[in-house]
């Protein structure tokens, strides 16, 4: 059973990203409600006319999503057409940052340990005024691997979108068509910035089927690239806050049910945070989890080809 005692009333706004599933809406409230933010904004993107049933589970979705019994300012953008989940997300995040300095963000299969929000709350007041961090992440891969267990977090260069804050001084750099993407690897401006060759090829393969695309199916890869050519810096906690609750029937990305990142429980971070008096960039850390990486997604995509029950290809 979870111990965590909130130190002080929550004062950090939460976005809550939703679409057609109420199952996973509705636990995830739960623990936003449990949490008690003053304001909450709900986004929702609307139902694709060619899904039988699906305008019902977007209206059952969006109720539950706004249930609120609590002291709370509520906001909503509950789109009518369908524009994708690239762009619906990332202008409901343009959305909410136009109304909110700084927040915290959900989507509806992201489940957070109660201490998620109040981690995110100390750090987004530490580094509000420092442009070197630009993201916040509750979601840990190292399967339980602390490279130095003395702070409560370390800085990379993946911001892990399962559950996360920022600031608009960040978000208004973000570019949904990474237009500077062509000068960036003619002139080879990212040459040497990855842990590997390897990386590099991988990580500017997804920028490359990005750009020139009009409405792409993602909205992370190219917050991604813009973290990195502004030489900034995600913070990841030494504690998994977040559990994925989405795998299978009804993702969009997570369609494998025995990916191992399904099986990454959250924990809970011990507040107040225990601050490291630097700001690097963990290489160590970052190498080991795009090995981690790489292994789940040959594992996959090897497992989804001949058929292993569990595993799709595709995610």
């Amino acid at each position: 059973m979870n111990s965590f005692v909130p130190p002080k009333p929550l004062k950090t706004a939460v976005l809550f990203v939703v679409f057609n599933r109420p199952d996973t809406t509705e636990v995830v409230f739960e623990a936003i409600r449990k949490a008690k933010p003053p304001r909450l904004y709900v986004a929702a993107d609307g139902p694709r006319p060619h899904k039988e049933g699906e305008a019902e589970k977007s209206r059952i979705t969006r109720e539950i999503a706004t249930r609120i019994d609590w002291d709370c300012e509520l906001k909503t953008r509950f789109l009518d057409d369908n524009v994708g989940c690239g762009i619906g997300p990332s202008s409901a995040f343009e959305w909410f940052f136009s109304h909110e300095e700084e927040g915290i963000i959900l989507e509806d299969d992201c489940l957070p340990d109660q201490s998620f929000f109040w981690y995110c709350e100390e750090l987004l007041e530490k580094y509000r005024h420092d442009t070197r961090i630009m993201h916040i992440t509750g979601s840990n891969f190292q399967n339980g691997w602390k490279r130095d267990p003395d702070y409560s977090y370390y800085f990379s260069t993946y911001p892990h979108e399962w559950g996360w804050a920022s600031w608009r001084r960040a978000w208004k750099l973000f570019d949904y068509g990474v237009s500077k993407y062509p000068e960036i690897v003619e002139k080879a401006y990212l040459d040497g910035y990855y842990t590997s060759k390897l990386e590099q090829k991988y990580r500017l393969s997804k920028i490359a089927n990005t750009y020139g695309k009009d409405n792409v199916n993602w909205w992370d890869y190219q917050w991604n690239f813009t973290v990195h050519i502004n030489s900034g810096l995600a913070i990841v906690p030494n504690v998994n806050l977040i559990e994925n609750i989405g795998f299978g029937e009804g993702a969009t990305h997570t369609l494998s049910t025995k990916d191992k990142r399904a099986e990454n429980k959250s924990g809970t971070i011990e507040v107040p945070l225990k601050h490291p008096p630097f700001v690097i960039r963990d290489v160590k850390s970052d190498e080991r989890y795009f090995k981690n990486l790489m292994n789940r997604m040959v594992t996959r995509k090897i497992y989804g080809l001949i058929g292993i029950d569990g595993f799709d290809a595709r995610g």
